[in-house]
């Protein structure tokens, strides 16, 4: 949030606006309950001081009851600003996390890859310091915006000598704060981006800790020789190493803070220092009403507090505005499409699919590299060749979740970026290597296709891929319900369940990455004879594989080759995108 008041913030979090609104209202009410009662209050103890007749307090009745709602009024409207910021911050935090996660759904598989972790910083922790932006920097700086201006034509009303000394030292506060924001500038910003490395490590070394199990290294030491020290570059030395990063750049940014505040604290004590050292003296010597000096007295403090307050709330601000930031680079990115792009087509899919070209940049080279293939409605069309050679990625471009760098993919002579997502998706039954389980029932995840088209289907379906013994075993059978991932199945059982969804659903393109895997001889023999099947009744079914059994069945067989740049380290850049498994509920 470049600006104070990013007017995305209020685009994207519809009650942040009402609450904008109170919080001016509430502001302007504060603003006149200071004047007020610093007028009454004045007024009472000048009066004391300067008529004797009159120092009683039957004759300041008036004033005191007036001064004392002021304050009450002030303290209704501070306490009532409060609990709204409090009950605002937590709706605007749940919005933006909600919006946030919804845009990162609709990234590319690679590009959500690459960004997991940045969004699940911001969503679960990052955003909740929007809280304090809302609670406290926003209503110190609506009132940083209406009561010095306000106070300061009082005080200049009655004493014109203060109000100019205020006016000259006012602005020193503002300069400060623009120069201790150039100094701290980006530390939220690299605390956030610390923490989000944090995460993303600790990610990588929790994902590796099986293989670090079965080679017995665990631990970071040596050989696994037991009491030997941790390596420093073990897992636990590693983890302590990033942790301690982490606090000293939050510790950094916290001492900044501190000093900042009493920089602040100690520049508008001064200021009013030398308002009061003004009216004393001209009060010595008869040059100004008493009146008039204790209503600048009373009033001095007044101009400064909102601006001090802003500069001390603006840290406490600064990693929620600092998420929020990052927060609508996922929410609104930039995009090259043209204002007059032709709208998506809606049109009838007989299922041709024709690949031109398809070339996609990895990690080190292309991958694929000048894919051209020819699928037809009625036919099994298999791409096959070594690891890292693109499969995957082709059927990501053709169901329109990528963009190729060069080539197209063209369905009923129609390039896929110009069919309307929706439309095109209901007709493809998708099942990626890692294919969905959410948590729920059995019906729940059969269903996450659409409804099949009879229970004819659905035992079929089951039959072919001995997902009916499954059921058998489950005295809940359909109602069965599961965690997340599949929680509650075993790995062949949550395939078979993949795999009879993919089958029993109404669709006229099946797209099938490895769907054997994790699957006897037997059972995979069945499963294919059930493609075998569809495609014979006019589906158009293109399978990733690499066994013998799989390509034996196929119509039409097509390599798939990658390239590698000689400037890079011939590294593979891995077939499956593990976050495009998530994105198959997209695929409806």
């Amino acid at each position: 949030m470049a600006r104070p008041v990013d007017p995305r913030l209020w685009r994207h979090a519809r009650s942040a606006r009402g609450y904008l609104a109170v919080s001016v209202g509430l502001s302007l009410v504060t603003t006149l309950c200071i004047v007020i009662a610093a007028l009454a209050l004045a007024r009472v103890l000048a009066g004391v001081i300067t008529e004797p007749e009159h120092r009683r307090i039957g004759s300041w009745t008036v004033e005191l009851v007036i001064f004392a709602v002021a304050v009450l009024c002030r303290v209704a409207a501070t306490w009532w600003q409060s609990r709204l910021a409090h009950r605002a911050g937590a709706q605007v935090v749940a919005e933006l996390e909600t919006a946030a996660l919804e845009a990162g759904a609709q990234l590319p598989p690679r590009e959500l890859e690459s960004r997991r972790t940045e969004l699940a910083v911001v969503v679960g922790s990052g955003l909740s310091g929007l809280r304090a932006y809302l609670a406290g920097y926003l209503p110190a700086l609506i009132l940083a915006t209406l009561v010095p201006p306000v106070v300061l034509a009082v005080i200049a009303v009655h004493d014109w000598v203060s109000g100019a000394i205020i006016f000259v030292t006012l602005p020193l506060i503002p300069i400060f704060m623009i120069l201790i924001g150039l100094l701290t500038q980006g530390k939220s910003a690299d605390t956030l981006a610390a923490a989000t490395r944090l995460s993303d490590q600790l990610l990588d070394l929790f994902a590796g800790m099986p293989t670090l199990r079965a080679l017995g290294r665990e631990s970071g030491r040596a050989n696994g020789a037991a009491g030997e020290v941790d390596s420093p570059r073990g897992m636990a030395g590693r983890v302590r190493e990033l942790g301690d990063a982490l606090h000293k750049r939050t510790m950094s940014a916290l001492r900044l803070a501190f000093l900042s505040s009493m920089v602040l604290e100690l520049l508008a004590t001064l200021c009013v220092a030398l308002v009061a050292v003004s009216i004393g003296m001209r009060l010595v010597f008869g040059h100004m009403g008493l009146y008039a000096g204790v209503l600048a007295l009373i009033l001095a403090p007044e101009v400064y507090l909102p601006l001090r307050a802003v500069g001390e709330r603006f840290h406490a601000a600064q990693d929620g505005m600092a998420a929020a930031e990052r927060a609508f680079a996922i929410i609104e990115p930039d995009t090259d499409q043209p204002a007059d792009a032709v709208p998506a087509e809606r049109r009838n899919i007989h299922g041709h699919i024709d690949i031109r070209n398809l070339t996609v940049k990895s990690r080190d080279g292309y991958a694929p590299d000048r894919l051209s293939a020819d699928i037809l409605p009625g036919a099994i069309t298999v791409l096959t060749g070594p690891n890292g050679c693109g499969k995957s990625t082709a059927l990501q471009a053709i169901l329109g979740l990528l963009t190729p760098d060069s080539g197209a993919v063209l369905v009923d002579d129609v390039p896929v970026p110009d069919l309307d997502p929706d439309h095109w998706w209901s007709h493809i039954a998708w099942l990626p290597q890692r294919p969905v389980i959410l948590p729920g029932t059995l019906r729940a995840n059969l269903e996450l296709l659409g409804p099949p088209a009879g229970p004819d289907q659905v035992e079929a379906a089951c039959a072919a891929t001995g997902f009916d013994d499954v059921l058998d075993d489950l005295p809940h059978r359909w109602n069965t319900v599961v965690g997340a991932g599949g929680i509650g199945l075993s790995l062949g059982q949550r395939q078979r369940l993949a795999l009879t969804r993919t089958l029993a659903a109404p669709r006229s393109i099946l797209l099938l990455d490895e769907p054997t895997a994790h699957l006897d001889d037997d059972s995979e023999a069945t499963v294919l004879a059930a493609l075998t099947a569809r495609a014979r009744a006019g589906a158009t079914v293109v399978v990733v594989a690499h066994r013998p059994s799989v390509l034996a069945i196929a119509d039409h067989i097509v390599e798939v080759r990658s390239t590698t740049t000689a400037s890079e380290p011939e590294t593979g850049p891995g077939d499956p995108v593990p976050a495009a498994a998530e994105l198959e509920v997209s695929v409806r």
